[in-house]
């Protein structure tokens, strides 16, 4: 192993102390990762919050095997150390990666083939948000949904950090975009990161709004956070051969559901989720999030959206914000 020479023996890390409140998320000491083969160790400068990161603090959401048990799905750093083989990275690289546990910390461990070059221009913080959201919204919207220029998207919670990404990736495909949102404030957000139509969904009928601003025809595809009751509305505002993208179940199962629309429209109803895939799953994400996504980051096409920003050792008041929902874009931690 090639490394730093003044790396030290222990680290800080936030623990997940028990499922349960945002409290539950402590500061700990553990030991410095040792990367394996084909893998770097990183030195964290900032790590995003995600969803799966609240699930798995309140025991919804165990980490895969072999995974850390600390939280924390993306980070963003510089590179001090390097199993053997590596070839991509040298020591002092900057990178951002894709993980499936362990951000929460001053050092975190990743294999080489999901960690990508932090892009031109970008803060450890801007680098920081992108894995998490970008690699889920590509398998979802493009490699699974097969978003096509001149396509229309319906994009639930459309102001969360999925929700801005899919906006602003959406529209650089030439795509038309309609979101959903809970306030006003929202509304505005998501239109000014590139939505042409926001619905609020607590005052007006997503479905009825979908089908006016599609000429009757519907959104060819959805991306659902939400489940419960939005399952049966997205088969209403699904046009014929639609795709709807399942990525989360904020609102629960649902009881009852009729699959005759399903059949009728020829709809495609899919879902998947990121954490669990294999380390060659996510590293064919990564070279084409590289080769097709890139450039746009670096022509400064793209940016990801950070609300908020929060030192390490205020997990808690990070995981608190996230589960307010009244955020607009990414909450990120610091060292």
């Amino acid at each position: 192993m090639s490394a730093h020479p003044s790396l030290p023996g222990s680290m800080k890390a936030i623990e997940i102390s028990q499922p349960g409140e945002p409290e539950v998320l402590v500061v700990t000491e553990r030991p410095l990762p040792t990367p394996q083969a084909g893998e770097i160790l990183v030195k964290v400068a900032a790590a995003g919050v995600n969803r799966p990161d609240v699930l798995q603090r309140r025991g919804n959401y165990a980490p895969p095997p072999g995974a850390s048990d600390i939280p924390g799905l993306e980070i963003a750093g510089e590179v001090v150390a390097l199993g053997e083989g590596v070839q991509r990275y040298a020591l002092g690289d900057k990178v951002c990666a894709l993980i499936a546990g362990g951000g929460y910390a001053e050092y975190c461990k990743v294999h080489e083939s999901n960690a990508l070059p932090v892009p031109v221009g970008f803060s450890m913080v801007e680098a920081a948000a992108i894995p998490e959201t970008f690699f889920t919204v590509w398998v979802n919207v493009f490699q699974r949904g097969h978003l096509k220029a001149g396509e229309t998207v319906l994009i639930h919670g459309g102001t969360s950090g999925i929700g801005t990404v899919a906006t602003m990736l959406a529209k650089a495909f030439c795509a038309h975009v309609i979101t959903t949102v809970g306030s006003e404030d929202k509304r505005q957000a998501s239109l000014a990161l590139g939505a042409d139509v926001a619905i609020n969904y607590r005052s007006e009928d997503f479905v009825e709004r979908t089908k006016s601003a599609t000429d009757g025809k519907g959104a060819d595809v959805i991306v659902d956070l939400i489940a419960g009751d939005y399952l049966a509305k997205n088969y209403q505002a699904a046009a014929m051969e639609g795709r709807i993208v399942q990525i989360g179940t904020q609102n629960g199962v649902v009881k009852e559901l009729n699959l005759m629309p399903l059949l009728l429209k020829r709809l495609t109803h899919t879902g998947s989720t990121l954490r669990s895939r294999s380390v060659e799953d996510k590293g064919q994400i990564a070279a084409e999030l590289l080769e097709k996504v890139w450039p746009l980051l670096e022509r400064g096409v793209l940016k990801p959206q950070i609300f908020k920003t929060f030192r390490l050792e205020q997990a808690a008041e990070a995981h608190a914000l996230m589960e307010s929902s009244e955020h607009i874009g990414k909450i990120m931690l610091t060292h």
